[in-house]
């Protein structure tokens, strides 16, 4: 076995990996979400979410690792061949792709895009009396 069979392998099994990773974490977010797992990071005097709004979220975040993941694979499988202008082109337009559907997905799930930073506690105090 040559080293780029090895690497080759190993970018299959991070994408194996990377698709495990949603359909697991959308099996899980079903009853989790029906169970009413709220996430820790609510505001202070926020509402609880619904069934739905949890499920999205839950799922958001198996879908966003699931596709780092596949970013790596993506990644190491390009770094496993001798690299072309138009594999790393492709490349290229792949973690492009992947990576705005990342920053749509943390937008939806968090509400803020994923540069800013968390709200304080104390900020959120605040707020209503300026």
């Amino acid at each position: 076995m040559d080293l780029r069979h090895i690497i080759e392998t190993v970018g299959e099994f991070v994408d194996f990996a990377g698709v495990a990773v949603m359909v697991i974490g959308a099996l899980v977010s079903i009853p989790l979400a029906l169970r009413g797992h709220q996430p820790r990071n609510l505001p202070a005097g926020a509402e609880n979410l619904s069934v739905y709004r949890l499920y999205r979220q839950l799922l958001g975040r198996s879908i966003l690792l699931g596709l780092e993941l596949l970013v790596a694979a993506d990644i190491i499988r390009t770094v496993a061949v001798t690299p072309t202008f138009e594999s790393v082109g492709v490349l290229a337009i792949i973690v492009l792709i992947r990576t705005f559907l990342s920053f749509s997905l943390e937008l939806e799930i968090t509400g803020r895009w994923p540069w800013q930073k968390e709200p304080r506690a104390s900020d959120s105090a605040e707020a209503p009396g300026r």
